[in-house]
């Protein structure tokens, strides 16, 4: 593993590797390693994202991997026996290995592009105090009347009609009663 992390540092330093590569590489030795009892897959997506994320890919935590490698499993691990049983010879074969890490993340982030695609339509026919309201809801993970009030200046009753709106068509959920009431993203 110290060796691995290293290779990565110079990668970092050297920028003779794309990062996709260096985060490919990394992934397919890391699980050859196979450094832990169990849950070795899992921590390579959450290495994968944390990689990237260095790489400047902002939009993977947003879309997920794991869901990708599940839907393509035979392929997974066709192309991770593939690869590892050449790594450590004198000539590794990392075409597989590469080609299946690379369509996923393609797919990926094809997917968000849906996700973002279908999201737009949904909110594109909603007024614009509305969607900003949803925004505080989900990058907060709930919203409040009275936070609705200080941030969008609106007054209190627009924004519990636009809320109550929001609530009708499953855009948000209400929870608690009375003074305690507080809304979230569905």
């Amino acid at each position: 593993m110290a060796e691995l992390v290293s290779w990565v540092r110079v990668q970092d330093h050297d920028k003779a590797l794309h990062p996709l590569l260096v985060t490919a590489i990394f992934v397919i030795v890391f699980l050859e390693i196979h450094p832990f009892q169990d849950g070795n897959g899992r921590l390579s997506r959450v290495l994968t994202t944390l990689l990237l994320l260095r790489a400047g890919y902002a939009y993977v935590p947003y879309s997920s991997l794991e869901s990708i490698i599940e839907r393509n499993k035979n392929g997974y691990y066709l192309a991770l026996r593939r690869t590892q049983g050449t790594i450590r010879t004198a000539q590794p074969d990392w075409t597989s290995w590469l080609a299946f890490f690379l369509r996923a993340l393609q797919q990926q982030k094809q997917a968000l592009e849906r996700k973002i695609g279908r999201e737009s339509i949904h909110l594109g026919d909603l007024p614009e105090l509305s969607v900003r309201i949803l925004e505080l809801a989900r990058e907060h993970g709930h919203v409040t009347i009275a936070e609705a009030v200080k941030v969008t200046g609106a007054s209190r009753n627009t924004l519990k009609d636009h809320v109550r709106a929001l609530v009708n068509r499953r855009h948000l959920t209400r929870h608690g009663a009375g003074r305690g009431v507080w809304y979230a993203p569905s």
